[in-house]
């Protein structure tokens, strides 16, 4: 009953019950990516995602962004596409975990290459 409210008031909570009315009416499942996320496409061409947990835009692949946004090549066809050994897998957004990125520190300052006019 709770994930029924959910769907109806939140939108950050997966699909809203818009979204699952839409895809009822004239959403046609295209695929589904390695983490979860489905992708729908309308009859006029709209296409959105279905994300698998929390809605982070980062979590999409490569190969369906660029079937998100329409671009023309080769992998739009394939998503099953190989990749090569030097390849990393997909890592979603790491701002504000702790595998974030940080800058190298030098005996925990940061040095600067300029001298500031105002001490």
């Amino acid at each position: 009953m709770l994930t029924v409210f959910k769907q109806i008031f939140t939108w950050w909570n997966q699909q809203t019950f818009g979204t699952r009315l839409q895809i009822f009416f004239s959403g046609k499942l295209v695929g589904q990516d390695k983490n979860g996320n489905k992708y729908y496409e309308s009859k006029s061409g709209r296409r959105w995602v279905i994300y698998n947990g929390e809605v982070e835009a980062s979590k999409i692949p490569n190969e369906w962004y660029s079937w998100m946004h329409h671009m023309n090549n080769k992998i739009e066809n394939d998503h099953n596409l190989k990749k090569y050994e030097w390849q990393k897998e997909h890592l979603p957004n790491q701002t504000g975990s702790e595998d974030s990125y940080h800058p190298k520190k030098y005996n925990n300052v940061i040095k600067k290459k300029y001298k500031s006019w105002k001490s």
